[in-house]
C-alpha cells in the first residue's frame, strides 16, 4: 500500500489561526462566511465573473433550444433541407445524442487536465459543429454539424456546474449554481427572439444569421478561461497545494492568514486524502503506481451506482425533469399550442412568453434554493406541473375538435402552460443541475455530474423523438397526460429518495443520504485533519485501522507552538 502523503514541500510554515480547529467541525466554515443575500451574491468579484464566464456553457445550450424550434419551421430551411420535413425528430435528437457523448467522457477529462481546460475543449468543439451548421449546404453536414455540436454543449454543461460549485464560497454554492441554470433560460429567450426576427428574411440567411450569431459566446468564454483559475479542489487533487491556498486567498479576497480560508483549504485537503484512503479499501488494487488513471476512473464511476452514493448523482432527478414535459414544450411549443386552436402567428407569440415565463420563475430561485432548500421547492413543482397538466390535457380533449366556440377554454390551456414553465423554472429547472456538485463529495463529483448530464441528455433525445408521436396520435392531449403522470411520480420520488441538504457542507451530507461508510468517512476525514493541524487525532478508528501512521505530518507551526 503506497503511503499517502499530507505534507507538501511549498506550505511549510502556514501558521494556522487556533480557530481553524472549530470551523472544520461540521458546516461551521460556511455559516462563518455569513447568510445569502443580494450583496453577497456579488461581493466576491472575482468569483463572480468567472462563474459567468463559465456560465456560458449553460447560455450555449439554451440558444440552441431557443433557435431550433423556430428554424425547423422556417420555409427557406426545408427548401435548403427537404430531408428535415420527415426527419424532423431527428434533427432536434441529434444535438442530445452528441451531448450525451460529451458529457460521458468530460468527467474524467475534467479530472486529467482540468476543468477550466475542459471547459476550453467544449468552447472548441461548439465552435466547429457551430461552423459546419451554418455553412451548410448538404444534409450530412448539417447532421455531422449537429452532432459535433452537441458534443460541446454536454461537455460545457458538464463541467460548467462542477468548476462553479468548487470556485464558489460555501454559503453562496447553491446560488452559484441555480446562477447556471438561469443562464441556459436566458439563452434560450434570447435565441428565440432573434430568429422570431431573422424568420421574416427570404433568403437563406433567415436560418444562418441565427446559427452564426449563436457563435458569437463560444470566443467569449474561450478569452475568459485564461482568466479563471484552476479550480483549488482540482489543484489539491494534484498536489499542488500551495497553489490551492493562493486561488483560495484570491478567490475569496481574503489573506491567508483569515481562518474561513484556512478552515477551507484543510477541508479540501483532508476530503481528498480520505476518499483516496476509502477508494483504496474499497478497491486494494489501486493502491499500487502501476494502476492507470483511467482503470481508477471506471472503478470510481462503478462506484457511484452504490448506495448512498447513487441518490446523489442526480441521474434521477435528470430523468424526471426531462419526463416532466419541459423540453416537449420548448421544442414543440408551437405544436402543442396549435392543439388550443392557436394560429401560426400566436403560436409563436406564446411560445416567446412562455421561455419568458421560465426565465421569471428560475430568478427568485437564486436565493429562495438555498433558504427553502431543495426538496420542498420540488415538491411544490411537482404538486403544481402535475395539476398544469391534467388541466391543459383536460380542455384539449374535451375542446379540441370544437375550438373556435371554446376560447375560454383554450385561454384556460394558455394560462396553465404559462404557469407549468414559471413553476417549473422555480424548481425542477434548477435544482437537478444544482444539487449533484452540492452534494457529491470530491472524488465522486465530476463522475458524478458527467452521469447526471447524461441522463439529461438521454432522456432529452427520448423526449424529443416520442411527443410529436404522441400528439400525432392522441390529437395532443394524451402527451399532456403522458408528462402528468411522470409528474405524479416525480413528487413519489422526491418525497421517498430525496433528503432536505439545505444549510449541510459538501463534507457533512453523507447521513442524509444514509451512506453506509459515512461514519468511516467521517473518522477517516478527521484523522487526517488532526494529521494536517498537527493535533493529537483518534486512536482505534477506521483511519488507524488504515495505517494512518503512515501518513507524513505537515510540517507547519500553529499558534500552539507544534509541529
Amino acid at each position: 500500500m503506497l503511503p499517502i502523503n499530507t505534507s507538501s514541500d511549498n506550505v511549510n510554515g502556514i501558521h494556522f489561526d487556533p480557530t481553524v480547529e472549530d470551523l472544520v467541525k461540521g458546516d461551521s466554515t460556511a455559516k462563518s462566511y455569513g447568510e445569502v443575500s443580494i450583496k453577497s451574491f456579488f461581493s466576491p468579484r472575482y468569483v463572480m465573473v468567472c462563474s459567468a464566464a463559465a456560465a456560458i456553457g449553460g447560455f450555449l445550450f439554451g440558444v440552441d433550444e431557443g433557435l431550433i424550434s423556430i428554424i425547423l419551421g422556417m420555409d427557406p430551411f426545408l427548401v435548403q433541407f427537404p430531408q428535415v420535413d420527415e426527419t424532423r425528430r431527428l434533427m432536434t435528437g441529434l444535438l442530445e445524442l452528441g451531448a450525451a457523448f460529451g458529457a460521458v467522457q468530460s468527467g474524467y477529462a475534467a479530472d486529467k487536465i482540468s476543468r477550466r481546460y475542459v471547459l476550453l475543449l467544449g468552447t472548441v468543439w461548439f465552435l466547429i459543429g457551430s461552423t459546419l451548421q451554418t455553412s451548410a449546404f448538404h444534409f450530412s453536414q448539417l447532421v455531422v454539424g449537429r452532432f459535433i455540436g452537441g458534443v460541446g454543449i454536454g461537455t460545457l454543461a458538464c463541467v460548467a456546474p462542477i468548476f462553479i460549485g468548487e470556485i464558489a464560497p460555501p454559503h453562496l454554492r447553491g446560488a452559484m449554481l441555480v446562477f447556471e441554470s438561469w443562464m441556459v433560460v436566458l439563452g434560450c429567450v434570447i435565441a428565440f427572439y432573434v430568429t422570431y426576427g431573422t424568420r421574416f428574411i427570404l433568403s437563406d440567411w433567415s436560418f444562418r444569421l441565427p446559427f452564426l450569431l449563436q457563435m458569437i459566446p463560444g470566443p467569449i468564454l474561450a478569452g475568459m478561461i485564461f482568466y479563471m483559475p484552476f479550480s483549488p479542489r482540482w489543484l489539491t487533487l494534484k498536489g499542488r497545494h500551495e497553489e490551492a491556498l493562493e486561488t483560495l486567498v484570491k478567490l475569496r479576497e481574503l489573506p491567508a492568514t483569515d481562518p474561513r480560508v484556512q478552515a477551507e483549504w484543510v477541508e479540501l485537503r483532508a476530503d481528498i486524502l480520505s476518499r483516496r484512503m476509502a477508494q483504496e479499501l474499497r478497491h486494494p488494487s489501486v493502491a499500487t503506481s502501476e494502476v492507470s488513471d483511467l482503470r481508477r476512473e471506471v472503478l470510481t464511476r462503478v462506484d457511484c451506482f452504490e448506495p448512498g452514493i447513487f441518490q446523489r448523482t442526480g441521474i434521477g432527478l435528470q430523468f424526471f425533469q426531462q419526463f416532466i414535459g419541459i423540453n416537449a414544450i420548448v421544442y414543440y411549443a408551437p405544436t402543442l399550442y396549435a392543439t388550443l386552436g392557436m394560429d401560426r402567428e400566436a403560436q409563436l407569440n406564446y411560445s416567446g412568453i412562455t421561455n419568458i415565463m421560465q426565465l421569471l420563475g428560475v430568478t427568485p430561485a437564486f436565493f429562495l434554493m438555498d433558504r427553502v432548500g431543495h426538496r420542498p421547492l420540488l415538491l411544490f413543482g411537482s404538486t403544481v406541473c402535475f395539476a398544469c397538466q391534467v388541466i391543459t390535457g383536460s380542455m384539449v380533449a374535451c375542446f379540441y375538435n370544437n375550438w373556435p366556440s371554446h376560447p375560454s377554454e383554450a385561454r384556460v390551456g394558455v394560462a396553465m402552460l404559462m404557469i407549468f414553465m414559471s413553476v417549473f423554472g422555480l424548481s425542477w429547472a434548477p435544482v437537478p443541475w444544482a444539487m449533484p456538485p452540492e452534494v457529491c463529495a470530491g472524488s465522486y463529483r465530476s463522475n458524478a455530474v458527467a452521469l447526471a448530464v447524461v441522463s439529461n441528455w438521454v432522456n432529452n433525445f427520448i423526449i424529443g423523438l416520442i411527443t410529436p408521436i404522441i400528439v400525432q396520435k392522441t390529437n395532443g392531449y394524451g402527451a399532456f397526460f403522458f408528462f402528468a403522470a411522470f409528474a405524479a411520480l416525480s413528487f413519489a420520488f422526491v418525497y421517498l429518495l430525496v433528503p432536505e441538504t439545505k444549510g449541510l457542507s459538501l463534507e457533512d451530507i453523507d447521513a442524509r443520504f444514509h451512506s453506509n461508510t459515512a461514519t468511516e468517512d467521517e473518522a477517516r476525514k478527521r484523522e487526517v485533519i488532526a494529521d494536517i493541524l498537527g493535533i493529537s487525532g483518534g486512536h482505534g478508528s477506521p483511519a488507524a485501522d488504515f495505517k494512518v501512521t503512515e501518513l507524513e505530518h505537515v510540517e507547519v507551526t500553529t499558534t500552539r507552538g507544534e509541529k
